[in-house]
């Protein structure tokens, strides 16, 4: 049941936005045949101000007064409609607020519309173009992707598209784009009229960096935007990635806070993180063990009582309430299983042989226990058909004790789980797990994962920091969940719950403690937010303001000149062409001699290449060609040479032309390549 409370925005923690003459900020959006209102509200996150654009401004009509009402729900349109209030009417605030932004990272495609706004308003001020504003202000945007299939962007019908972006249209004044040029920038095939409008397309061509969030996301998000840089090796589509982290301070217990603290200082959060490996892996076995005995014993107390008031809300009678006082056990092996259930991340592989999880429930003097929570998406029917399978489970009363489910999952919900479980389960089916975060959290706490080789886990899994589902592959065989399922069941009953239990003289379980401090230590710090927020800022913000700033310098003089290059190429660059190519060995090196002829382009704007594609591990090889005469043209070519160290065969080698520019980034600003063959 989805239920969708109201919330009275004067109970929040959130205030009106006013103008200097004290009236509520307000930001206008024309739309086809009407005009709304977002009025504006701030929330004070720490020492910065997060914006909040509201419809439900009584001016609106009745429809554009729940644009803002529920993020699931209304439909495509409605859709459309919220993702031009992130961008276009978000990028509006910010100018009215007098926010000068260097650098505007688009986390997913929702936002993508920034792009056009913030070229449409920069090519105002500064009279410019649009396309030079867009080499202009792209260097300032950067995006993150965080899907893992191509089903997971958001794509809206053309028919659709032009109901808001015709050049007639009031939403974009002044853009300077035909419906045709626009709809190209969110497609692969321009010439496709019937071709849907992808927003992560317009993220990709309105930014000048994107990346995944994970290593393995990088690889997986490099074939999903391979379609935009056609005939360009799948490892050289320029995407990367920057490992999700979780903000430590937030998901750390009490009883693990007292513990840093006292090892780390209070501060300990505030800068560099690698120093506190050395200091956490020399903690006592039995500072750690008294402090996951409390969190545990705290997360029992906690599920109980809640356990209790949503019986008691369901109309329970007495005896169950109380019944839920006795469910748990704060000395039993705790698995914590909580997430959107949905059917890639396969929530039921542990109910695959329902027997025998009940038996390794119950196993005699070394009892486990289940704490499960999650949510399905409202429109998700197989979702909710996993969710209820778990519910008919726990009625079972061989399990009753041992396996409760903690309705409407929510973030004061998680922060009790990863305080308290023992080990986070996770099994998605790989690649489908762009990241995951929710089993760093339990880092901190001295929890443990047990998870599928996929996202996060794919980088951070070794034999000392807890245990791996899968082989590292993708699978597609019809018998791979049962495979794996298997393998789950295998693990706890031959390794997690005899490490567990299995205890010394003092009632210290060595082995399982052991593995509890290589997890604090080694992967609290390299997966939280100070790593990851420093890798935002050194591989992408800087960069990007750098960049930012030099083209827009002398009123986007570097960006006009980058416009008029690429304008050339866009009408010369089908006249390269290779001739023959030249090859023989000289001692340990090929030596490589090719003509290009290049019609109208200029050879400075042109890089020839020698390419191999990788082997094994290694990337792709590339090394330059040079002009066999510096500055040298014969009949509208370049002769160009090349000396390649390598035992390969010269088969493996073959000349490409791509474009050049020192102030460009290939191919994400212009993805043009001839290959000789």
């Amino acid at each position: 049941q989805e239920i969708y409370p109201y919330h009275d925005p004067l109970s929040l923690p959130i205030e009106p936005v006013l103008t200097p003459s004290g009236e509520w900020l307000q930001v206008p959006l024309e739309l086809p045949g009407r005009r709304v209102l977002f009025r504006i509200w701030q929330a004070r996150v720490g020492r910065f101000p997060l914006y909040l654009l509201d419809s439900n401004d009584p001016l609106n009509g009745p429809a554009d007064r729940g644009i803002t009402s529920k993020l699931y729900g209304g439909g495509t349109e409605l859709r459309l409609l919220q993702e031009i209030v992130l961008g276009i009417a978000g990028w509006r605030l910010l100018q009215m607020l007098g926010l000068e932004v260097e650098v505007c990272h688009l986390n997913e495609g929702h936002a993508a519309f920034v792009v056009l706004e913030r070229a449409r308003c920069y090519a105002i001020r500064n009279k410019l173009s649009f396309w030079e504003a867009f080499w202009a202000t792209r260097a300032g945007n950067v995006f993150t992707s965080h899907t893992p299939v191509a089903a997971g962007f958001d794509l809206f019908p053309p028919q659709l598209m032009a109901k808001y972006f015709q050049p007639t249209s009031p939403l974009l004044p002044h853009l300077g784009l035909t419906l045709e040029e626009l709809l190209a920038l969110g497609r692969k095939n321009a010439q496709d009229a019937a071709e849907p409008f992808n927003m992560a397309y317009l993220a990709m061509r309105g930014c000048i960096t994107a990346n995944g969030v994970s290593a393995l996301h990088e690889t997986v998000s490099r074939q999903l935007f391979a379609p935009l840089f056609p005939r360009w090796p799948i490892p050289e589509v320029p995407v990367g990635h920057v490992t999700n982290g979780v903000h430590v301070p937030t998901w750390d217990s009490r009883w693990t806070d007292r513990l840093w603290s006292e090892a780390c200082g209070k501060g300990r959060w505030l800068g560099s993180a690698e120093e506190l490996t050395a200091v956490i892996e020399a903690l006592p076995d039995e500072v750690i063990w008294k402090a996951r005995a409390e969190e545990r014993a705290d997360l029992v107390r906690y599920a109980r009582a809640r356990l209790a008031r949503q019986i008691g809300q369901r109309g329970g009678d007495p005896e169950a309430v109380a019944q839920a006082q006795e469910a748990l056990d704060p000395d039993a092996l705790t698995l914590g299983f909580a997430r959107r259930f949905t059917a890639y991340k396969r929530p039921n592989l542990l109910l695959y042989d329902r027997q025998r999880l009940i038996r390794l429930l119950n196993l005699p003097g070394r009892p486990v226990q289940i704490i499960v929570a999650g949510k399905a998406h409202p429109e998700d029917t197989e979702g909710k058909r996993l969710l209820q399978a778990w519910m008919e489970f726990l009625n079972n009363p061989a399990v009753r004790r041992r396996v409760v489910f903690l309705e409407d999952y929510d973030m004061s919900l998680a922060q009790e789980l990863v305080e308290g479980v023992d080990v986070w389960i996770n099994t998605p089916r790989r690649p489908w797990e762009a990241s995951g975060t929710s089993g760093m959290k339990v880092l901190v706490n001295g929890g443990l994962n047990l998870s599928e080789l996929d996202g996060w886990w794919a980088e951070a899994y070794s034999p000392e920091v807890g245990w791996a589902l899968g082989d590292g592959q993708e699978h597609d065989e019809p018998d791979w969940d049962a495979r794996e399922a298997e393998q789950l069941y295998r693990l706890l009953e031959e390794d997690i719950i005899p490490t567990f239990y299995n205890r010394d003289e003092r009632g210290l379980p060595r082995h399982w403690i052991a593995r509890i401090r290589a997890s604090m230590a080694r992967l609290t710090p390299r997966f939280s937010t100070n790593r990851m927020l420093r890798e935002y800022l050194e591989k992408m913000y800087l960069p990007a303001a750098s960049t930012f700033r030099r083209r827009t310098a002398e009123q986007g003089r570097l960006a006009r000149e980058l416009s008029s290059w690429w304008s050339n190429l866009c009408q010369n660059w089908n006249h390269i062409r290779f001739g023959a190519l030249e090859t023989k060995r000289e001692e340990n090196a090929w030596i490589f001699r090719v003509f290009v002829e290049l019609g109208s382009v200029s050879p400075e704007w042109v890089r020839v290449e020698i390419y191999a594609d990788p082997e094994g591990k290694e990337p792709p090889f590339r090394q330059s060609m040079l002009p066999e005469q510096q500055g040298s043209r014969i009949a509208n070519g370049v002769v160009y040479t090349a000396k390649v160290q390598s035992p390969r065969p010269s088969t493996h080698f073959t000349p490409r032309a791509i474009p050049y520019h020192p102030e460009a980034q290939i191919p994400t600003e212009s993805n043009f390549i001839v290959w000789h063959r």
